[in-house]
């Protein structure tokens, strides 16, 4: 069954298609045509259900009010309610969006960036890889809207909207300490990216602070593409080798959830055998038991002000870039 056209709308109610156009694009006011003609037109287009072509329409106005998303793990409950949220707030203003995951694969995001400069979005709003930087700059060259978000890219001036990583895991490392936790492991990705290294810098310096040393020995670096069942693996053998450990830090939701797991196969008890803290919340940290302690960040904020940032380069055309760093929280739970 074919689509709907302004031309079939046209017909219907007996006037050109170029006074269709106007009163569906709002300039019926503009064009003086009458209230009445007006809502038939809109009755019409209704009753048919008219669903305009938004990649022809963006031909015609240069803009087509979509945005695209680009997240690492649409599965992640950091990445799902950010994308919910980036939704929200565009919806509030006219904008549709279009999303999807990179699964952190450098190619896939290539492919996928490809993909939605090709549809003619308005902007876009990037969670990105760490290979995409020539991309991204593609993209800022061609004056084209960009926010990057959780992560960016150091020495490139792009918009980008993060939290302070390093403070938030700095300050993780100090409740612990805090509560007279001693000898704590570190469990984190094998990440050059900025917000991996940051949160690894705040730990190391945050241990630091209470003058020991964290020795390299004391952190699992493990690659992104593992399966859970691998990372759980790595962790138990890890958790397994230092016996002595009291406290142990995760520096991401789904690597505190393989880590609760692998702490769950070597029998242990949270916090009485082993304490535990994770970079970013996750449901099973506040609903489990005992509840996960953990440095939330402020998604409706990040996903907001990305939003924000994003129209603001759209309506002014402006080429400036825009940086926002927020603050994340500690939220002491059950588990230390």
């Amino acid at each position: 069954m074919r689509s709907v056209s302004i031309k079939d709308i046209a017909q219907e109610v007996g006037v050109s298609t170029t006074t269709v156009s106007f009163v569906l694009n709002g300039k019926a006011k503009e064009k003086r045509i009458s209230n009445e003609l007006r809502d038939k037109i809109l009755k019409t287009a209704e009753r048919l259900n008219y669903r305009p072509n938004q990649v022809a329409r963006g031909l015609r106005t240069g803009q087509t009010h979509t945005l695209g998303l680009i997240v690492e793990d649409i599965s992640n409950p950091f990445f799902a309610h950010l994308a919910r949220f980036v939704e929200d707030e565009a919806d509030k203003a006219g904008y549709k969006v279009m999303f999807c995951s990179t699964e952190n694969n450098d190619e896939k995001a290539i492919s996928l960036l490809y993909l939605l400069r090709h549809r003619q979005m308005d902007g876009f709003i990037i969670i990105p890889t760490s290979g995409i930087e020539k991309e991204i700059q593609s993209l800022a060259e061609e004056k084209r809207p960009v926010v990057l978000v959780d992560r960016y890219f150091p020495g490139m001036d792009i918009s980008y909207v993060t939290v302070d990583n390093y403070k938030g895991a700095y300050d993780g490392v100090q409740l612990l300490l805090a509560k007279g936790y001693k000898d704590i492991l570190l469990v984190t990705l094998d990440s050059e990216q900025v917000q991996m290294t940051e949160r690894e810098r705040g730990f190391i310096e945050s241990i630091a602070s209470s003058g020991k040393v964290h020795k390299p020995a004391d952190t699992l670096h493990l690659q992104y593409d593992l399966t859970h069942p691998e990372m759980v693996k790595a962790i138990v053998e890890f958790l397994s080798s230092h016996n002595t450990a009291d406290a142990v830090f995760f520096t991401t939701n789904y690597l505190g959830v393989a880590g609760m797991e692998a702490i769950r196969h070597l029998k242990k008890i949270i916090p009485e055998q082993i304490a535990v803290i994770s970079f970013d919340d996750n449901d099973l940290f506040r609903l489990g038991s005992p509840t996960i302690s953990v440095i939330s960040q402020p998604i409706r904020e990040i996903g907001k002000k990305a939003v924000e940032i994003i129209l603001h380069m759209i309506n002014s055309k402006s080429g400036e870039s825009l940086h926002y760093v927020l603050e994340p929280q500690v939220m002491e739970r059950e588990s230390v």
